[in-house]
């Protein structure tokens, strides 16, 4: 554990909790998140994780603007259910990202966990497609995606980014029920 993991973890933490509660500002701060955990994933040689970090700086822009006009009068953030055919076809390409990655990773580089990564990183994308979309289906993907994560950073030694993971499956969870209850109210 070092001062830089502690403050990507902070941050980080901050990010989710104002995702879960729709706030504009998860936006940034969320931005902020993943270029250190770009580095950090640098660091510790998790590269599907590390480009993972800088696609969803891609993703969180878009997000931010999706989001600005995903609002209702009041200038809450509306939630919109994920039909069954969108989730299937984002979960197919999850798949197909997930082989693809890690058959890369494990031919081309000397990526520590090549496939789990992989795998992870491809569902993390499709996770962060539904946050920015509005879909409250995202935040059951995360709780899956999440739990598998702790178990690799804790393989990889990153025991305050796997406590960072758990924390989140928690956030996961609050942002699952309230994300629920707005959309309940459309």
């Amino acid at each position: 554990m070092t001062a830089f993991e502690i403050v990507a973890v902070a941050v980080s933490v901050t990010g989710i909790w104002l995702t879960a509660t729709r706030r504009m500002l998860c936006w940034p701060v969320n931005l902020i998140a993943c270029a250190l955990y770009f580095r950090l994933f640098l660091d510790v040689r998790l590269y599907a994780d590390m480009v993972l970090q800088a696609l969803f700086g891609l993703a969180i822009l878009y997000g931010w603007v999706a989001w600005t006009r995903g609002k209702d009068a009041t200038g809450d953030v509306v939630v919109v259910p994920l039909r069954p055919a969108h989730a299937i076809a984002s979960l197919a390409a999850g798949a197909v990202g997930a082989v693809a990655i890690g058959w890369f990773m494990s031919r081309f580089t000397d990526a520590a966990l090549p496939w789990m990564d992989a795998a992870l990183s491809s569902f993390s994308l499709v996770a962060q497609y539904w946050t920015a979309r509005r879909h409250t289906a995202n935040w059951l993907l995360w709780i899956v995606v999440d739990v598998l994560y702790v178990g690799m950073f804790l393989v990889k030694g990153l025991t305050l980014t796997a406590g960072l993971y758990a924390a989140m499956i928690a956030l996961a969870v609050i942002g699952y029920w309230q994300w629920r209850m707005a959309e309940a109210t459309v």
